[in-house]
């Protein structure tokens, strides 16, 4: 069944969903987030946009965020993830949600409106992706800690990010059942 029709075999779910896609820095959840935009026509919330200046600017300057920084963020994207599905309008999301109490705070009362999806790597593998790029925020250096940080979702789609963008969207569109 199509996307238009209002179904998909996302675990069963009618949509309108909200896919998070979730993991370290430098995991390509802005890059697949993109490319699963246009596949789905579907909007595109990166997670960075929504972040307090304080915490850019701690980021920044290479200070790991605490939970007290991250709290007022993981609400504002559970705001917006309600204001989506609220309107009847399927998101994705890409946000660390590295521990299960931010992903809890972004589901709140929706645990049927809202998947996870894990992109997956090697500390080395995306160091070396890392040392390739600028990222907006967070300084290389920073990686161990949100390594640190990842409690490893139990409710979650897993998916090894040592495949092409292109390969990770078809695999989360097929493991997911999204007809795009």
């Amino acid at each position: 069944q199509s996307c238009e029709s209002g179904t998909s075999v996302v675990t069963g779910s009618r949509l309108p969903i909200a896919l998070v896609l979730m993991g370290v820095t430098g995991s390509g959840k802005s890059t697949v987030g993109q490319m699963l935009s246009e596949r789905l026509d579907w909007p595109f919330l990166d997670g960075d946009d929504f972040h307090p200046q304080k915490n850019v600017e701690k980021m920044a300057q290479g200070t790991p965020l605490t939970d007290d920084d991250r709290k007022p963020w993981l609400q504002r994207l559970a705001d917006e993830l309600g204001t989506h599905l609220d309107a009847g309008t399927s998101c994705l999301l890409a946000c660390s949600a590295l521990r299960a109490s931010y992903r809890h705070l972004l589901v709140g009362d929706r645990p049927q409106d809202i998947r996870f999806v894990h992109l997956n790597g090697s500390a080395e593998l995306i160091g070396s992706r890392l040392r390739d790029r600028v990222h907006r925020y967070m300084p290389p250096s920073l990686l161990q800690s949100q390594f640190d940080t990842l409690e490893t979702p139990e409710q979650a789609l897993t998916i090894s990010i040592d495949a092409t963008p292109g390969q990770i969207v078809e695999r989360i569109l097929r493991e997911l059942g999204i007809v795009a």
